[in-house]
């Protein structure tokens, strides 16, 4: 079956394929809520949401495009829809947390417990850096840059010209770059501290072995 039969998308009775298809789509379908929601457990209940939506549409899937593309739009309208409700209540501050990415077994070096907190900082940094970018052009550079969509199947899903996700990309990429350099530009001012109590504690140490050393020899005329 392709990705446009509409029977690779199941039966409404067939569960055990319906299944399969949640699972071959749920990594793309929960970045893309994300990136329009900004918060991982939002974005969850979006994507479930969007699901159930459309296990109950399944009937009038004809594969007219893409199933990806199908679901995309589903989980789209939903997370959009919960952004709308959102914006009359209380926002609950984000939880700061990298979304799962999948990455291969990891050396020895980079098993590390300080090379691990390492890459998680970062993972962190760059969530905060992709949130902060402005929706149209977040939501495009997650599909192209994080999820390697095609320029073609970005536009499908977002109902857009593949022009405009060419330019949005770009412009989420030139975004992404500049903060990152500004953030990285106050780190360096701030690169090997040198605070009152390093220097407190280098003097005290000093002074404390000049103490306990035998005097040096006076110089006699």
């Amino acid at each position: 079956m392709t990705d446009n039969d509409p029977r690779a998308l199941a039966r409404p009775d067939d569960l055990s394929a319906f299944e399969a298809v949640m699972r071959q789509h749920n990594r793309m379908l929960y970045r893309l809520a994300r990136s329009i929601l900004k918060d991982d457990t939002e974005a969850e209940d979006a994507l479930q949401e969007a699901y159930l939506a459309a296990y109950r549409n399944l009937p009038g899937f004809r594969g007219d495009s893409r199933m990806s593309s199908w679901l995309a739009r589903i989980v789209i309208n939903e997370s959009y829809a919960r952004l709308r409700k959102r914006k009359s209540a209380i926002v609950v501050p984000l939880s700061g947390e990298a979304p799962d990415v999948e990455t291969s077994m990891p050396d020895r070096e980079s098993a590390r417990p300080d090379a691990m907190a390492l890459r998680a900082e970062l993972r962190a940094l760059l969530t905060r850096k992709i949130d902060a970018l402005p929706e149209q052009f977040r939501t495009v550079f997650v599909m192209r840059d994080v999820e390697d969509l095609s320029v073609e199947e970005t536009a499908e899903c977002l109902a857009i010209p593949e022009a405009t996700v060419r330019s949005r990309a770009f412009r989420a990429r030139a975004l992404l770059r500049e903060s990152i350099a500004r953030e990285i530009d106050i780190a360096t001012v701030d690169a090997f501290g040198f605070d009152g109590e390093r220097c407190d504690r280098i003097v005290a140490s000093v002074l404390g072995r000049i103490s306990r050393s035998p005097q040096p020899p006076q110089e006699t005329s």
